[in-house]
């Protein structure tokens, strides 16, 4: 069984459904060459994608395109269905930082030929998570702001304020279709600045609050 923390306490917190979205960010979206979507577009992770901070990203033999996509990350904390947009916020219980790995080439060739492309996002490891910070120190999710950096050079960061679909949204729109429970974790899309990593690479990521302040962070080595 796959568990997070919350700073702060000891409790080991099993981990449900890794809820990721996807084109949540304009300028993603552009570099993408997609088009803005109506309503959050959304898919799934198997726990067993999950990374530790400190641990291995390990590259799948079958691609030689993978991409990092740091994400804001939502902890669920209790369980919701039809969720409110009102009242939404009620059912988080922290915020971390992800990382979104993708085979990039297995996605793109399964876009083509109109096919599932869950082995892109869904093989193991592709889903390093940090550690989660307790709402109460986050007064605002719409005011944080993300970094990464691979080997030292900062390749991504924005502020969550970019997000087209705010968390809150995001819960909401969710919950009419997939009941959150405990311990699900809700990636909530990547910025702009998505690129390749090779082996040896060392990618930190890092969520900071509104003066800079570091709330959380994650490091991940690629093997």
């Amino acid at each position: 069984m796959r568990t997070v923390q919350i700073q702060g306490s000891r409790e080991k917190i099993p981990v449900g459904k890794i809820i990721c979205i996807g084109q949540n960010y304009a300028e993603h979206i552009k570099e993408m060459k997609a088009e803005m979507p109506a309503s959050p577009v959304f898919f799934l992770k198997p726990t067993t994608a999950l990374v530790q901070d400190g641990g291995d990203i390990v590259l799948p033999s079958i691609s030689r395109d993978v991409h990092h996509e740091v994400e804001l990350t939502v902890l669920i904390g209790k369980n919701g269905k039809n969720i409110p947009q009102s009242s939404a916020m009620d059912y988080v219980a922290g915020y971390g930082v992800g990382l979104d790995m993708t085979l990039r080439d297995i996605q793109a060739d399964a876009k083509r030929k109109g096919l599932p492309w869950a082995l892109a996002k869904g093989f193991d490891t592709s889903a390093p998570v940090s550690d989660f910070v307790p709402t109460k120190q986050v007064s605002n999710p719409a005011l944080l702001f993300l970094r990464l950096l691979v080997n030292g050079v900062i390749r991504q960061q924005s502020g969550t304020n970019d997000l087209i679909f705010s968390v809150d949204k995001l819960i909401a729109h969710l919950s009419q279709f997939v009941t959150l429970e405990q311990g699900d974790i809700l990636y909530t899309g990547t910025p702009q600045g998505v690129a390749q990593v090779k082996s040896g690479d060392l990618l930190e990521a890092s969520l900071s609050d509104a003066k800079g302040a570091v709330l959380v962070s994650l490091s991940a080595h690629v093997r």
